[in-house]
């Protein structure tokens, strides 16, 4: 699908106060920025940011932290936050891309990544695109420490199916949860909260795939 660009959306995401510029410098010391040192939850690909807005209401004693690479997308997530009655203090915002973000995290900084609805790129010469391929799996498993989780959801088959392989292939990563149904799955929609994505497909009818990962 091809993105829209929002001429302002770079001088508002440079303008916001929960867009962080210079992530880099937070490096191994982000307890600075959040004032506490609870545990770091990140969501990779936030899209407008319903997941993680939602999710850093439900946990304020969690840190989150909004990945996301296009510029239009997250901008729409900053007007999100900014109509807020209630605004999380426990959230802030990153513009890069997933490949960059071991410059930003120390080694075993985060507990917990999720990634939702990510752009399956069905194609096979793009697999290595994909934010389930090893090249990403590796960089996943540098930020996290034994015993961190990865949740994936979906709602397409193929991405699923590739996604359960590389997991299982992992040296790194044990697959402790699977569902081909998550909606229908009495123990896992638990506290699952949906995205925009999720809402729209579940409502078509679509199942919603998840899987959850612990690094060993």
């Amino acid at each position: 699908m091809r993105l829209r660009h929002i001429p302002e959306a770079d001088d508002a995401i440079l303008a916001h106060n929960k867009c962080i510029k210079n992530p880099e410098k937070y490096y191994s010391s982000w307890s600075n920025l959040f004032g506490n040192d609870n545990p770091i939850h990140i969501e990779i690909g936030m899209g407008k940011g319903h997941f993680i807005i939602e999710m850093a209401h439900l946990h304020p004693d969690i840190n989150f932290i909004g990945i996301e690479r296009y510029s239009s997308v997250l901008y729409r997530a900053t007007q999100k936050y900014d109509v807020l009655e209630e605004k999380p203090a426990n959230l802030y915002f990153i513009l890069c891309d997933a490949k960059d973000l071991t410059s930003f995290f120390a080694p075993g900084e985060v507990s917990v990544i999720y990634l939702n609805f990510s752009d399956p790129w069905p194609k096979k010469r793009y697999a290595k695109r994909r934010l389930t391929s090893p090249i990403f799996l590796s960089i996943y498993s540098k930020l996290l420490t034994s015993g961190s989780l990865i949740q994936f959801k979906t709602d397409n088959r193929g991405l699923f199916e590739y996604s359960l392989e590389t997991f299982a292939k992992s040296p790194v990563f044990d697959l402790c949860c699977i569902s081909f149904d998550l909606h229908n799955d009495e123990e896992l929609s638990k506290g699952n909260v949906m995205t925009e994505y999720e809402e729209k497909f579940s409502a078509l009818g679509n199942p919603i795939f998840m899987l959850v990962a612990k690094k060993y």
